[in-house]
């Protein structure tokens, strides 16, 4: 929980109502199995509702997540769960009152309804929290209230962002996932805690009770055990309790039960019994022996219980929830996940529809549902139900205990599918699938989703097997990505990411008059490309932090002299939303004057051209900054869009200039871009200049300006 007020402001108004797509309702499913899988595990209440908040905060970077409840004496609202909130900010929200001024959680439980405040430094609700709001950096909320049987709110669950953002369709549907989880979570602790109750406070028991004398005869009963168990007094009064029996225990349970008796003068267990329609009942049975204080002699026998077959059902259900698709009946990916953990030879085959996203698409999620329980059902009776699981939104999995003819079983799902058409609606669907299989005692599921990745990369209908010989290369590249994050995050840390740059060659002046400002690591003396560190730091949502470093440096030390000079924008930076008044702040602190700083975006960037992106690079233009776009050819060459944004240079891709003095392909698309962009008036940089043949030609081409090794190697200072 942060504690500076530097709130991002996101734009609100271009937030689209956009549909929840396919992985993010796979999060919010294994979000519900691993919790609910917790529960019916029986796990702590602290670490469940500590996890759900974890694994949420994990679908909402730059948040914290939080678990109020209602005391039902003082009517107010405490944190119950909130494992990224420090000590103060449990105190600050203490006994929170709920009211319209009593910021989210308390109009989530006022109103009964979610509350999605976006700014709560200007908004009504949190008059009251203001303070705190500021304080802790708290710049939006969203709470959906927590619900009881009675459709009561009796808590909250909340999304806490340290930026000022709305919630999208995705975020609504995992509150909304998370409270209902919460209270799942809570009625199952409440009832976990009447089994203890019963078991700790047995001699106080008031429901079901028998007496026997100390011949072991029914003396009394209460009217709990008659409600029970179905008898009047005049049916078993005088009879030997053993009339319960069910027939599920012998003779040497009986016996240790009475050896215990006479040992410690109690015992107790959950026990199976026998009602008076021969229906069976299951139990928490406690039996005392009932002795003279004085001389020990035997009296009575005292027998509690109470009836745990509603609790049984209960637990059952939960199961079910955490082990079972409720689409299609079928086992889940944490039932298969369990069934993996025997570390024995299996076989597993994964199979993912085929264009299922363009299906729900075209034809609505209701028939796409349709289409997957018809799936699991012949899966189901082809290959029986205990081998089948859905392990996501359109993927199966196929679970054998022994080695298989992989080709032979995928051969006959294909055909199946292939001459039996799946009607609908009165709709036809010819469904098919990529396959993905492999064969081991270790690591199946992580080899056949590597598998499964493969097949699809080959095309539809694929099948890859794995081999472990030459599919090994998935863990190097694990390997590879580890050390990688593990650079970046290191250079973060230790401020080692420093600023190169590289002239740009001017060839009417025939000097070097820009710059071009590159990303390096500077390591012990080794200076380490972006080709090492680049697409880690993408991964991991670092980029904006690197080309913060990049910006700060390169503006103080550019403050020095007068070169105009590039820095690489990506559309990581413009999603984020802060470059307009970023660089404005360096620009300001570092006396650099905005024209001569020129923002290289890739093609792509102006060419899908995102409104929010688009509105930041008009805006950073009016500021007086210059636009080029990078590696322009490389991808859409959208001409049209060129001069929407009115581009101040064109850098050709290398790929062009590299080898345009021997590849005729090569000038002419060159000698193309650059018709148009001389036509238009705007510069071209030919990239990759390295020797004298591809320069002739790029002067021949009248290209304004030449960048590469053969006039400037990058080098940690401007010359």
């Amino acid at each position: 929980m942060q504690h500076n007020n530097t709130c991002t402001n996101l734009d609100n108004e271009n937030i689209e109502k956009v549909p929840i797509s396919t992985e993010e309702f796979n999060n919010i499913l294994n979000i519900q199995n691993e919790i609910l899988a917790m529960v019916a595990s029986h796990g702590n209440l602290t670490k469940i509702l500590a996890r759900l908040c974890q694994l949420a905060e994990r679908l909402l970077p730059n948040s914290v997540a939080s678990v109020m409840l209602l005391d039902k004496k003082t009517s107010l609202l405490s944190i119950l769960s909130a494992p990224s909130v420090p000590e103060a900010g449990h105190e600050a929200l203490k006994n929170l009152k709920p009211g319209p001024t009593g910021g989210s959680c308390g109009n989530a439980v006022y109103h009964n309804e979610a509350q999605y405040v976006s700014d709560t430094f200007t908004d009504s609700r949190w008059e009251d929290l203001r303070q705190t709001a500021i304080d802790f950096n708290l710049c939006s909320c969203w709470s959906m209230p927590i619900k009881d049987q009675d459709s009561k709110a009796i808590g909250t669950f909340a999304l806490s962002s340290f930026e000022h953002r709305a919630p999208t369709e995705f975020h609504k549907k995992l509150l909304e996932t998370a409270a209902y989880i919460v209270n799942i979570v809570l009625r199952n602790k409440k009832d976990e805690q009447r089994i203890k109750l019963f078991s700790d406070s047995m001699q106080n028991a008031t429901e079901g009770m028998i007496i026997t004398d100390s011949e072991n005869r029914i003396v009394e009963v209460n009217d709990a055990f008659k409600k029970i168990y179905g008898y009047t007094e005049k049916e078993i009064l005088g009879k030997n309790p053993k009339v319960f029996a069910s027939g599920m225990y012998d003779k040497r349970f009986y016996n240790e039960m009475w050896h215990k008796l006479q040992v410690d003068a109690n015992w107790s267990s959950e026990i199976v019994n026998k009602k008076a329609d021969g229906s069976k009942i299951t139990q928490w049975l406690s039996i005392s022996a009932l002795k003279d204080s004085e001389d020990e002699t035997l009296h009575n026998y005292l027998a509690i219980f109470t009836d745990l077959s509603e609790l049984k059902k209960v637990q059952k259900q939960l199961e079910e929830i955490a082990y079972y698709d409720s689409l299609t009946g079928l086992y889940n990916k944490t039932q298969l996940e369990k069934e993996l953990n025997n570390h024995l030879l299996q076989s597993l085959i994964l199979l993912n529809i085929n264009n299922f996203s363009y299906i729900n698409n075209a034809y609505g999620f209701n028939l796409g549902d349709k289409l997957l329980i018809e799936v699991a059902t012949v899966l189901k009776n082809k290959f029986g139900y205990e081998h089948v699981f859905r392990v996501n939104s359109d993927e199966f999995a196929l679970l054998f205990y022994e080695e298989i003819n992989v080709k032979e079983i995928v051969d006959e799902i294909y055909n199946y599918f292939y001459n039996n058409k799946i009607i609908l609606d009165k709709i036809s669907i010819n469904a098919s699938f990529s396959y993905g299989a492999a064969t081991s005692a270790h690591n199946l599921l992580r080899n056949t989703s590597f598998s499964l990745k493969f097949a699809k990369n080959k095309g539809k209908n694929n099948l890859h097997i794995f081999n472990e010989y030459t599919d090994h290369i998935i863990e190097s590249n694990k390997e590879s990505f580890v050390e990688s994050n593990n650079l970046i995050y290191n250079a973060l840390n230790d401020n080692t990411i420093v600023p190169f740059y590289q002239g740009i060659y001017d060839n009417e002046t025939k000097t070097i008059t820009k710059y071009e400002v590159l990303a390096r690591i500077v390591n012990n003396g080794e200076i380490i490309s972006p080709f090492r560190f680049l697409e880690a730091a993408r991964l991991a949502g670092l980029i904006p932090e690197v080309t913060k470093t990049i910006v700060d440096k390169s503006f103080k030390q550019m403050s020095s002299n007068n070169y105009s000079f590039s820095i690489n924008i990506t559309e990581d930076d413009l999603t984020q939303n802060y470059l307009p008044n970023y660089l404005n702040e360096k620009s300001t602190q570092h006396n650099i004057d905005p024209s001569r700083v020129i923002l290289e975006i890739l093609e792509g960037i102006s060419s899908n051209g995102k409104k929010n992106h688009i509105r930041q690079l008009n805006e950073l233009k009016k500021a007086g900054y210059s636009i080029a776009i990078d590696d322009f050819g490389s991808e859409y060459s959208n001409f049209e869009r060129v001069l929407d944004l009115d581009i101040d240079f064109l850098k050709i891709d290398a790929k062009y200039i590299k080898d345009i003095d021997t590849n005729k392909k090569s000038y002419e698309i060159t000698k193309a871009i650059t018709f148009f962009a001389q036509n238009t008036g705007i510069p071209c940089i030919a990239e990759f200049v390295h020797n004298e043949s591809v320069q002739k030609i790029v002067e021949e081409l009248n290209i304004s300006y030449s960048q590469g090794f053969y006039f400037s190697e990058p080098e940690d200072k401007p010359l």
